[in-house]
């Protein structure tokens, strides 16, 4: 069955000043890593609740200096804080779902970064700087579980949707929250910091094919001034000082294209799935996705076992 492919991303607008300066890459790494990362993430965990519509206005307009944010498919465009604009919904419609059952679909927006086989238990973060398995989930035994399949990278930037959903029907067994740092999850500090997403505050979703019981696996990555992340089947907000309990047993039902949850700002979100998958026609690292449009596609040898 021909699937679509993602469609070309539009023509970038001409990066501001403040963008420019982002762009060298010293200068970026130290403004974005260099700094008091957990102390300005509390910061803006704080910041971003205020109630104020004013001050939200002017917040965005700064906002909008150094990343090309773009409210137009929002439901909503007024907002009374910087938190309702991170998370904002989008209006209804606006990431369609692709039904085949061939088809784990992308659980959110994003940029794809590193993706392939992989190695026994062993992926990479960026060319050089490998990790392994059982250091980013925190479980040897769904690191043996996740062994030889494949891997992808997602990166949302702080102008992206920030709502994830489910890539398939499924069932979420297990949560581990496992708290950590907040290093910057750009493509800058993933050449220089070594095993920088098993550093990172995470949650390992632990979750099931419908109809195959095959392995997936999902990790959002936060990182600096992602204040929490929200998830939907458990009823605890994970952020940096949430100290446990760390493993969250759960038997929560999803459908594809159900919302799971959500990142209070930009960051990242691995995915693990079983042999017998492929990258979707036309994507590789670099290429952006949205929420709903096919990630993975089952192979031509049958799919997963």
């Amino acid at each position: 069955m021909k699937h679509p492919t993602a469609p070309p991303a539009p023509a970038p607008a001409r990066p501001s000043v403040a963008q420019r300066l982002l762009m060298q890459e010293d200068l970026n790494f130290l403004l974005t890593n260099r700094v008091p990362r957990i102390a300005l993430t509390h910061a803006m965990g704080w910041y971003s609740k205020l109630q104020s519509p004013w001050l939200t206005r002017l917040s965005i307009a700064v906002w909008r200096w150094f990343t090309p944010l773009d409210l137009s498919e929002a439901e909503h465009t007024r907002f009374n804080s910087l938190y309702d604009c991170f998370t904002r919904r989008l209006k209804p419609g606006a990431r369609p779902f692709d039904a085949s059952e061939d088809v784990l679909c992308s659980p959110s927006d994003g940029i794809v970064g590193a993706c392939g086989r992989i190695e026994g238990t062993r992926v990479w973060q960026a060319k050089g700087f490998p990790y392994t398995l059982q250091d980013l989930l925190g479980s040897e035994e769904l690191a043996q579980r996740c062994a030889n399949g494949h891997y992808v990278t997602l990166r949302l930037t702080s102008a992206m949707y920030h709502r994830f959903h489910a890539p398939a029907d499924l069932t979420v067994d297990r949560v581990t929250y496992i708290s950590g740092d907040t290093w910057n999850v750009n493509p800058i500090a993933l050449k220089r910091v070594e095993r920088l997403f098993c550093k990172n505050e995470r949650a390992v979703i632990e979750a099931r094919l419908k109809g195959c019981n095959a392995p997936v696996a999902l990790v959002p990555v936060a990182a600096i001034l992602v204040a929490s992340i929200r998830l939907h089947f458990i009823d605890v907000l994970l952020h940096l000082r949430y100290r446990g309990p760390n493993v969250m047993p759960c038997q929560a039902a999803a459908c594809k294209g159900d919302e799971l949850g959500w990142f209070e700002h930009g960051s990242t979100i691995i995915m693990l799935v079983p042999q017998g998958f492929e990258l979707a026609p036309g994507l590789g690292t670099g290429s952006p996705i949205r929420a709903g449009q096919p990630l993975w596609v089952a192979s031509a040898r049958g799919g997963p076992p």
